[in-house]
């Protein structure tokens, strides 16, 4: 399952009437240039979850930082990681509920 389709049935699947109402998933640009990703958790299966900022660097056109604090996940990364970071969120998701 391609990723963009896997997070709109995720998104889908934890919708109950009331957590959809906030900023629940949010992509966004980064000026390095760069994308960040946040989503709340707060009504998941790792809501509970915390892990430190976790960071790859290689250089300015390859790197990635993820963490999850505070029901949020947050990951950011080069130009080129949009996918990789949503599927990051899909490996710590997939982990939790195997």
């Amino acid at each position: 399952m391609e990723i963009l389709d896997w997070i709109q049935d995720w998104f889908k699947d934890n919708c109950d009437g009331n957590w959809e109402h906030g900023e629940v998933i949010q992509i966004t640009t980064l000026d390095n240039p760069g994308w960040e990703v946040e989503i709340d958790i707060s009504n998941t299966s790792i809501a509970t979850m915390n892990l430190a900022w976790i960071r790859n660097d290689n250089g300015k056109e390859d790197w990635y930082g993820v963490k999850i604090e505070n029901q949020k996940f947050t990951a950011a990364g080069d130009a080129g990681k949009l996918k990789f970071l949503l599927g990051l969120f899909k490996e710590m998701i997939d982990k939790i509920e195997a």
